[in-house]
């Protein structure tokens, strides 16, 4: 009786998970998200995402964060000044998860992001073409001075969070040693990212690439 109770339970649990799937073929986040980024140097940067302004964007990485997609992957961009970029498992640049995500920047038809791209400010990267060509790669906005901060990205790029700890480390990260390709001369690790989504599971629509 109770193993039949508990059967029913679940059916009727998961029939209501399902009823409320949405586009993003799983349940889509909302609100404040934190994610802990270890880095094997430097320390930890803790980002807050904004799942209300990009809410694809920030279901996609948190479910790449639950795959463990991120550890151990690099920072393989640094652009003093500018930016840090990870999210690469090739760490060339070129490299990502197989598939890309809508944009959720007005460029691409949405409205609904107003985020800034100051210092801290963490995005996607994504191909010049498609506008919908984002997949792992993000970046985290270095800019040394108020006035030098790339708010010409707004718009063109789906800013999805802020750093709320931790922008010293990020800071650091930004002046280390660049070939000419601003690859790190040094191995810049992703330990760990970590986030607690309460054990739901949060998959974005995938666009075949």
């Amino acid at each position: 009786m109770k193993r039949a109770l508990r059967t029913v339970l679940t059916v009727l649990i998961l029939g209501t998970v399902l009823a409320g799937l949405g586009a993003c073929g799983g349940e889509e986040l909302s609100g404040k998200v934190r994610v802990e980024m270890v880095f094997e140097k430097y320390g930890t940067i803790v980002l807050e995402l904004d799942a209300d302004a990009a809410p694809v964007t920030v279901t996609n990485f948190v479910g790449l964060v639950n795959d463990g997609f991120y550890d151990g992957l690099t920072i393989h961009r640094v652009q003093k000044g500018f930016v840090i970029q990870g999210g690469d498992p090739e760490g060339t640049g070129r490299g990502g998860p197989g598939y890309a995500i809508k944009g959720e920047f007005s460029q691409n038809g949405f409205e609904g992001n107003t985020l800034s791209h100051t210092l801290g400010t963490v995005s996607m990267a994504r191909q010049s073409m498609p506008l919908d060509s984002a997949g792992s790669q993000f970046f985290i906005v270095t800019n040394e001075t108020e006035q030098s901060a790339p708010t010409y990205l707004d718009g063109a790029y789906a800013g999805f969070g802020k750093v709320v700890y931790g922008m010293d480390t990020a800071m650091e990260i930004s002046r280390v040693s660049t070939d000419s390709s601003d690859r790190p001369l040094t191995k810049q690790a992703i330990k760990s990212i970590r986030v607690d989504t309460k054990g739901v599971e949060y998959k974005a629509e995938k666009i075949d690439k």
